[in-house]
C-alpha cells in the first residue's frame, strides 16, 4: 500500500484502539505512524500493540512508524522503555 503524501498521518494506539482490528482499521484508514504513551499502561499492553502492528508491516510490506512517548521522570526513563529497544533490532522487510 503506497501512499502519495507528503504529510505523515499519527495515532495513538491506547486503551480505546489497542486491539488488533482497530489497529488494522486505523492503518488501513491511512495511519503512517503509532504513537505509544509510556506514561499509560503496561509493557505488556504496549508489547501486544507493537507486535500487532509488526505483523500488519509484514501483511502490506510497507514499513510502519512506532513513536515511543517515554513518561518524564528525574529517574532513567530509559529503563521503562530500555527492553523495548531490543524488539526494535529487527531485519528489514
Amino acid at each position: 500500500m503506497r501512499r502519495s503524501r507528503h504529510a505523515k498521518i499519527v495515532a495513538t494506539a491506547g486503551p480505546a484502539s489497542a486491539e488488533p482490528e482497530k489497529i488494522r482499521a486505523l492503518y488501513l484508514s491511512g495511519v503512517d505512524i503509532f504513537r505509544l504513551n509510556f506514561s499509560h499502561g503496561t509493557h505488556e499492553d504496549h508489547a501486544k500493540s507493537y507486535v500487532c502492528i509488526r505483523e500488519l508491516e509484514r501483511e502490506f510490506g510497507r514499513q510502519i512508524g512506532i513513536l515511543q512517548d517515554l513518561q518524564s521522570s528525574a529517574s532513567d526513563p530509559l529503563k521503562k522503555a530500555g527492553w523495548f529497544c531490543v524488539l526494535e533490532k529487527r531485519s528489514a522487510l
